[in-house]
């Protein structure tokens, strides 16, 4: 039998400009670190530390959206327009106003990748341990269901697919193209405890995961083309009226 047990930390507001490396040693007490932790912080300190924000009177969101964005699907419901960012399908390339301190546009990091494996080094400094995973989140919704989940903008520290392809189900048929993203289900999960609104716990520690550690990790491991994509039928028609000229 396998347990998983995460723990939100509660701590003090996070402001733009300071060091998130300092702040994640202040916040997680020293005696819950140990080797083969995972640590799940939410992408919006991520962006604060790196000053990621916009004014909004210095900018009007749309052209915002469309300059951030990789592609702009064009607007739908509630304000918001449909993107791909980084390898996500999601509204407004990311940009977010919730729990702003200012009001202002928060972006996402310039590049999450990047930022998890410079926190998985300074950490394992400091904390003087060889083993850890990193898991940058945030949060989406689902087509056809009321609500949000999180999900892993980026990672480091260890592998986040497990590929059941050939292995055999309980009746003894192979699995044809079974893969666990376990990067996404630990962030979902450690979302669910950080909470969305004024909980101030943008960080998790996730304890008896089984993943597979490693030093070095393939950015585009859980990543897939638009045109293998199971949803690409839907998504083709947007793509080609955005790429139809203006009238």
């Amino acid at each position: 039998m396998s347990h998983l047990n995460i723990r939100a930390l509660k701590t003090r507001i996070f402001r733009p400009r300071e060091s998130l490396l300092d702040f994640l040693v202040e916040s997680v007490p020293q005696e819950l670190i140990h080797e083969k932790m995972l640590i799940a912080i939410t992408s919006k300190i991520v962006s604060l530390s790196e000053n990621r924000l916009v004014n909004t009177d210095l900018t009007d969101k749309d052209a915002l959206i469309r300059q951030e964005a990789d592609i702009y699907l064009g607007k739908i419901n509630y304000g918001f327009a449909l993107t791909i960012k980084d390898g996500h399908l999601i509204p407004s390339a990311g940009i977010d106003e919730s729990n702003s301190e200012t009001g202002a546009y928060i972006l996402y990091p310039k590049d999450s990748f990047l930022s998890a494996k410079h926190l998985w080094q300074g950490l394992r400094e400091r904390w003087q341990i060889n083993t850890l995973g990193i898991i940058i989140t945030d949060s989406h919704t689902t087509p056809l269901r009321r609500g949000v989940t999180g999900f892993c903008l980026s990672y480091w520290g260890f592998h986040a697919l497990r590929n059941l392809v050939g292995t055999k189900d309980l009746f003894g048929r192979e699995l044809q193209v079974t893969q666990m993203n376990l990067a996404d289900g630990l962030a979902a999960a450690a979302v669910l405890l950080m909470g969305e609104g004024n909980e101030c716990s943008p960080v998790a520690l996730l304890e008896g995961a089984r993943v597979d550690f490693t030093a070095e990790v393939d950015r585009k491991e859980t990543s897939i083309s638009l045109e293998e994509d199971l949803y690409f039928p839907l998504l083709q028609p947007l793509l080609q009226l955005q790429q139809k000229p203006p009238v």
